[in-house]
């Protein structure tokens, strides 16, 4: 019995290692990420997600090492949260730096006319475009206006809006149709009599 408690909470690392590998791995991901693209923060499809689900996979025996105490896990998972609260409250009171880090936001659909170049820069298809913005809402991409791809992967639609002359235009033709059913409305009327 003394085996079990002596496994799960004695650690196999020192404390200031297992510190230091978190931190490490921490910035690590913060900057392949980055550098792989929003495309990576986004998983629009399966081959993104698997990335993520085994770079985390990859990463773990980087953060524990040897060790796999509960112990252990604790004080990684402990130091990653610790180190990304620091940073965000850092990053939040120095916007310039923030914005360096994050990146700029990538219109991809601009008055209605899809953007290929930057479509290939972030590596999206136009059928992922299109699942995107179904996603939102949106039966295709005709109905869209504006896409941006935000810093965070996050895909933002705007949807057209009709000009005021195609408003006025339909309005106008309803209320000629609506004339024209209450005259047939009439004659029907006048024929019964």
């Amino acid at each position: 019995m003394i085996n079990i408690w002596n496994d799960m909470f004695v650690l196999g690392l020192p404390v200031l290692e297992k510190i230091i590998r978190s931190v490490v791995v921490y910035i690590f991901l913060i900057i392949g990420l980055r550098l792989a693209g929003k495309r990576e923060l986004a998983q629009l499809n399966p081959f993104d997600l698997v990335v993520l689900l085994t770079l985390s996979n990859t990463v773990q025996n980087a953060i524990i090492g040897n060790d796999d105490s509960v112990t252990g896990g604790l004080i990684g998972a402990a130091t990653l949260l610790l180190i990304n609260f620091i940073v965000v409250q850092f990053l939040f009171k120095h916007p310039k730096l923030e914005h360096m880090v994050e990146g700029n936001a990538d219109l991809l659909i601009h008055r209605g006319k899809i953007i290929k170049p930057r479509l290939q820069r972030e590596m999206i298809s136009e059928e992922e475009l299109e699942v995107a913005a179904r996603r939102q809402g949106f039966s295709d991409l005709s109905q869209v206006e504006t896409a941006i791809l935000e810093p965070s992967g996050f895909m933002v639609f705007i949807e057209k809006k009709p000009i005021p002359s195609d408003v006025r235009h339909h309005e106008l033709m309803s209320q000629i149709k609506s004339l024209s059913d209450e005259i047939k409305s009439l004659k029907g009327s006048k024929h019964e009599k």
